[in-house]
């Protein structure tokens, strides 16, 4: 096919989707009978609904077709952060604060103000943190049941760029990874901008298949394998003891690098011991101070192998040089005198309040949780979709995301995923009765 009459199809079908003739969720006709149809190779027909989808106009779903997309969903939905219009409720990321946080950022500035080393802060810092801030992270992950010392402790600027460093530290392009086929959207982010191929863990309903894991590690070389075995983002699942000794059993045989994300980990109460102490001899855990006190708090830390330890310093010099030195001695401080200890508890009953909520809203929807999570996936019916599920909300001044930007490979089930951290709980009683009545 002359590619001038190949890219006619294609901007036919194009002009379509967007002038609406072709509606959102219209199904288009199997890649052989638009073969036929045109007179094409199926290789071209293939090529022509792979270019629309590479446009962001249509979607392949396995065993299901190809259907048009919903367009007037902004870009990078559920991945990009966007300022919220004035009465829009999100739903789609979670940025929780507590009543007297403000307080406490006063407070903890006029004692930094009034501390002896002051004018420290102006100048650089070490790579890796001031060695008693070290200190006071290693104290803290250890009420996590993460015993460190000082020295594997490496502070950066928030639990993203803790998992950028190790990934760029410890990775290099083509590297295979392997990650719950859902799974972080900030992750995937980044293995996209390092190039990285992912891979993904197929799921039972309780976590992430082993046996799985197992046989992709046969087929493939795998390098690494990214996990979140407590609090898991977007399912909350908590995995147990007996699963996290077999993930750490499969790492030794392959020789895999774990990289452990905790960000969510202080909601889950007396969960087993992380896989950075099953493992400590390859596993970087990573987590921060963005989800248990507050996202402006840019302050976040690594937990490595002494023997990782350099490799990580020296991206961090490439990445940032230090982390504010301002922003960190707060931090610090509200670590060693109980403040982040106080809203994490406060933070845990918030969010079973807030998970309550929602059972009592959603009543008669099958949803997934846990119950002292901040999120909760709601997979939709076989004949909903997500996309479109998104527009009618985002119609109605609410704002969800939808699966796609947790997941990975081919399949892209239809669900929604709820934030539930970032509005009053007035406003998310109605955000939540908006959900209902739209499904």
């Amino acid at each position: 096919m002359p590619r001038s009459r190949y890219k006619s199809l294609v901007d036919a079908y194009a002009a379509d989707i967007r002038s609406g003739k072709l509606a959102p969720g219209t199904r288009l006709p199997p890649h052989r009978e638009l073969a036929a149809t045109h007179q094409l190779a199926l290789v071209t027909a293939s090529r022509v609904y792979a270019e629309l989808e590479a446009m962001g106009l249509v979607s392949g779903e396995a065993g299901r077709g190809t259907f048009v997309r919903e367009t007037s969903l902004p870009p990078n939905h559920g991945v990009d952060q966007p300022d919220v219009a004035a009465g829009v409720l999100d739903l789609n990321f979670n940025y929780s604060s507590l009543p007297g946080q403000a307080d406490l950022l006063r407070h903890g500035l006029r004692q930094l103000a009034l501390s002896g080393d002051l004018e420290a802060h102006l100048r650089y810092q070490p790579h890796a943190g001031r060695s008693h801030e070290r200190v006071s992270v290693a104290n803290h992950l250890r009420t996590r049941g993460l015993q460190v010392l000082a020295e594997q402790v490496l502070i950066v600027s928030g639990a993203q760029h803790g998992l950028a460093v190790t990934m760029m530290a410890l990775l290099k392009p083509g590297d295979v990874v392997a990650a719950d086929a859902l799974t972080y959207s900030g992750f995937k982010v980044l293995a996209q901008a390092l190039h990285l191929e992912l891979v993904p863990i197929a799921a039972t309903d309780s976590g992430p298949d082993l046996d799985a894991l197992e046989v992709l590690c046969r087929r493939r070389p795998v390098r690494a394998v990214y996990s979140m075995p407590t609090l898991h983002n977007p399912l909350g699942w908590v995995q147990a003891a007996a699963w996290r000794d077999r993930l750490v059993s499969i790492a030794r045989l392959h020789d895999l690098l774990i990289i452990e994300d905790g960000a969510y980990a202080f909601l889950a109460e007396d969960p087993p011991p992380p896989l950075a102490q099953l493992a400590p001899e390859r596993t970087v855990y990573v987590s921060g101070l963005s989800k248990n006190v507050a996202t402006g708090l840019r302050v976040g830390f690594v937990a490595a192998p002494t023997d990782r330890v350099p490799a990580l310093e020296r991206t961090i010099r490439a990445t940032t040089w230090n982390t504010p030195g301002v922003m960190t001695a707060i931090a610090c401080a509200w670590l060693d005198d109980g403040t982040v200890h106080t809203l994490e508890v406060q933070k845990r009953a918030d969010a079973r309040a807030r998970q309550a909520l929602a059972r009592e809203v959603l009543t008669g929807l099958d949803y997934i949780s846990h119950p002292a999570s901040y999120f909760l996936w709601l997979p939709l019916g076989e004949d909903a979709r997500a996309d479109q599920i998104a527009v009618a909300l985002m119609q109605q001044q609410v704002a969800v995301s939808t699966a796609e930007p947790f997941a990975i490979g081919a399949s892209v089930p239809h669900a929604i995923r709820l934030a539930l951290g970032s509005v009053d709980m007035h406003s998310l009683r109605t955000a939540l009765i908006a959900v209902k009545r739209t499904l």
